[in-house]
């Protein structure tokens, strides 16, 4: 058997939760040319639909949902739906997140409001998600895989006023670990991709500033920005039959980043 083979995803079935954003639809293209079946879910119907065609014209089957990942209803829906249209749910890639450049305070004044909606966003949603496709993993009694996009800012911090950010972040990386434990015996795997930095449009405006731009490339051994491709890589193989013996991992996608620290 050729060793590449065990990176294809024939026959596997994924729901990427924010997979009409940037890193969710480059994952989710990324995962349909290794063969696998998408499901994309976005809280904006066009950003879904954009990236589903695109997975469709690379030749893989897709469908594209718009659902607010942070509620179990919604994400009970897409799990249904991904049945409903495909059979079976083999992977969940957890996509939504971000957020804290928009809500910057001093942890000692963080607002009650800031800090819920960050938490929404990055940590509910990675729960929400993850529970409800590993019921439906069990249920299917194939095994499966749990993705969660993370962040350097698990382990490092800022001094840029990102305590819920980091606290979520901090809370994803630990849950991995936690259900890592727990499902083993159902066959599932759970890992963490932890990117630093990444250059979509969420940050155009911040990379608009070359002072900015300029000091975090310093602080980058590799010297450059992330990119959404340097986060395939990691994803296929977490998804893939290639890290069957891997899981409760946080695998840091950083330049060197965390090397320097």
């Amino acid at each position: 058997m050729n060793p590449l083979d065990t990176f294809r995803l024939d026959g596997r079935v994924a729901f990427v939760s924010g997979g009409g954003g940037a890193i969710g639809s480059a994952l989710g293209e990324a995962m349909g040319a290794a063969g696998a079946r998408l499901v994309l879910a976005d809280i904006d119907q066009g950003h879904a639909d954009q990236a589903a065609d695109r997975v469709r014209a690379a030749g893989a089957e897709c469908i594209a949902l718009a659902a607010d990942i942070t509620r179990e209803s919604e994400a009970d829906r897409v799990v249904a739906a991904a049945l409903d249209a495909f059979g079976r749910l083999d992977i969940v890639v957890n996509a939504v997140g971000g957020g804290a450049g928009r809500v910057l305070f001093d942890a000692q004044d963080y607002p009650r409001d800031a800090w819920d909606w960050i938490m929404e966003l990055n940590l509910r949603s990675t729960l929400i998600a993850t529970q409800a496709a590993a019921r439906a993993m069990i249920r299917g009694g194939n095994g499966g895989r749990v993705i969660n996009i993370g962040s350097v800012r698990a382990q490092l911090g800022i001094n840029a006023g990102y305590s819920a950010y980091v606290a979520a972040k901090g809370a994803i990386a630990s849950l991995t670990r936690q259900w890592a434990t727990e499902w083993a015996r159902y066959g599932i795997t759970v890992n963490t991709v932890s990117p630093t930095f990444v250059d979509t449009p969420q940050v155009a405006t911040l990379l608009a500033d070359e002072t900015f731009k300029s000091g975090l490339i310093s602080r980058v051994p590799i010297g450059r920005i992330g990119e959404t491709s340097d986060l395939v890589g990691p994803v296929i193989f977490f998804a893939s039959a290639a890290s069957s013996f891997v899981t409760g991992q946080i695998l840091t996608v950083d330049g060197g980043l965390t090397a320097t620290q």
